[in-house]
C-alpha cells in the first residue's frame, strides 16, 4: 500500500521561493527588453529639463518682491489644498536648507549632462567598421551593462556623493517638521488604519488565504494592511487638504491683496481714498482678501481638490511628491 508523502512547511517555502525567484527572473528579463527604448526616450529629454528648470529659476530669482508676493499668494490661494504637503515641505526647506538643496540638485545636474554628453558620444561608436552602430549591434542585457559602465566610469563619486547625503539631511530636517505640523492627521490616519484592520483580519483575510495557495498565506496579512493604511491615509488627508485648502485660501488672498494694493500706492492710485498710506488705516485691503480667499476655496472645491485632466498629466512630479511625501510621513 502507497502512501503520498505529505509536503513538509520547508519544502512549501522552498517552492514559493523557486517561483518568485522565477517571476524575478522573468521579469529582469523584461525590464532589461525594455530598457533601450526607455533610455533612447529619456536621455534627450533630461538636458532639456534641466535647461528649462535654471530659466524658470532665473525668471522667479529676476522678479520684484511685490510681482513675486502676487505670484506665491496666487499658488497658495488656488491651488494651496491640492499639494499642501509638499507645500508646506517647500516652506520648511526654505528655513532649513534651500540652497544647500540648489547646490546639490546643480552638482547632479552637472554629473547629468556629462554623463549624457559621453553617452551620446558612445551611442556613435563603431569599432568594427561595418557602418552599424555599435549599440545597435547588441543585446538588451549587454547595452544595459554597457551604460551601467559607462556611468561608473565618468561620474565623479565624490561629488554626487556628497549631493545626495545634503538632500538627504535636509529631508531628515523636513520630514521632522512636517510630521510635527501635521501630527494630528498623522494619528488620524493610523486610528483608522487600526480600526480598520481589526474587521479586515477577522472576515477578509481568511477568504483571501483560502482562495490563494498557502505558500503565499504570510502575504495576505501585510498586504491587506498595506491596502488598509492607503485607505486610512486617502481618508485622513482629504480631511487635511479640506482645512488646507480653506486656510491657505485665506492665506494666498491675503498675499494678493496685500501686493494688489501695494502697487496701487506705489502708482499712486487711491481710488477715492480707499488706498492710504498704511494699510492699518484702511480695511480695503481686508475686504479684497475675503473676496479672493471665497474665489480660492470655491476654485479648489470645484476641481474636487485635485489637478483636473490633462494638468494632473503635466504636473505628475508634483502628484508623485505629494503622495511621497505623505506616505513617508504617515509610515515613519
Amino acid at each position: 500500500m502507497s502512501t503520498t508523502k505529505t509536503p513538509s512547511k520547508a519544502d512549501k517555502t522552498k517552492e514559493a521561493i523557486e517561483k518568485v525567484s522565477k517571476y524575478a527572473e522573468v521579469a529582469g528579463e523584461k525590464l532589461q527588453e525594455y530598457a533601450k527604448p526607455a533610455f533612447d526616450f529619456l536621455v534627450p529629454k533630461i538636458p532639456v529639463a534641466i535647461e528649462y528648470s535654471k530659466k524658470a529659476i532665473a525668471f522667479y530669482n529676476g522678479l520684484p518682491q511685490n510681482e513675486l508676493n502676487l505670484l506665491i499668494g496666487a499658488v497658495y490661494c488656488f491651488f494651496g489644498g491640492l499639494y499642501p504637503v509638499l507645500f508646506a515641505a517647500a516652506m520648511a526647506a526654505e528655513y532649513g536648507g534651500r540652497q544647500t538643496i540648489y547646490e546639490a540638485i546643480k552638482d547632479l545636474a552637472e554629473e547629468a549632462t556629462i554623463i549624457i554628453e559621453q553617452s551620446k558620444k558612445d551611442d556613435d561608436v563603431d569599432q568594427d567598421k561595418d557602418g552599424i552602430k555599435d549599440v545597435n549591434q547588441i543585446e538588451a542585457k549587454e547595452f544595459v551593462q554597457r551604460k551601467t559602465l559607462l556611468v561608473l566610469q565618468k561620474m565623479n563619486p565624490e561629488k554626487v556623493d556628497t549631493a545626495m547625503a545634503s538632500i538627504y539631511k535636509v529631508w531628515l530636517s523636513v520630514a521632522a517638521v512636517l510630521s510635527i505640523r501635521f501630527a494630528r492627521t498623522i494619528s488620524f490616519s493610523l486610528a483608522i488604519a487600526d480600526f480598520l484592520n481589526r474587521p479586515v483580519d477577522r472576515y477578509i483575510s481568511p477568504t483571501v488565504q483560502i482562495a490563494i495557495p498557502d505558500e503565499y498565506d504570510r502575504w495576505v496579512p501585510v498586504i491587506l494592511g498595506w491596502i488598509s493604511k492607503s485607505i486610512a491615509m486617502s481618508i485622513a488627508w482629504w480631511l487635511e487638504t479640506l482645512r488646507s485648502a480653506f486656510a491657505s485660501a485665506l492665506k494666498g488672498g491675503l498675499m494678493i491683496s496685500r501686493s494688489i494694493y501695494d502697487e496701487l500706492l506705489e502708482r499712486k492710485i487711491d481710488l477715492g481714498g480707499l488706498v492710504t498710506e498704511k494699510h492699518t488705516d484702511t480695511r480695503f485691503d481686508e475686504y479684497m482678501s475675503y473676496g479672493f480667499a471665497a474665489w480660492g476655496f470655491y476654485f479648489q472645491w470645484r476641481m474636487g481638490f485635485g489637478m483636473p485632466f490633462p494638468f494632473n498629466l503635466i504636473l505628475w512630479p508634483f502628484e508623485f511628491a505629494e503622495w511621497f511625501i505623505r506616505w513617508s510621513i504617515t509610515s515613519a
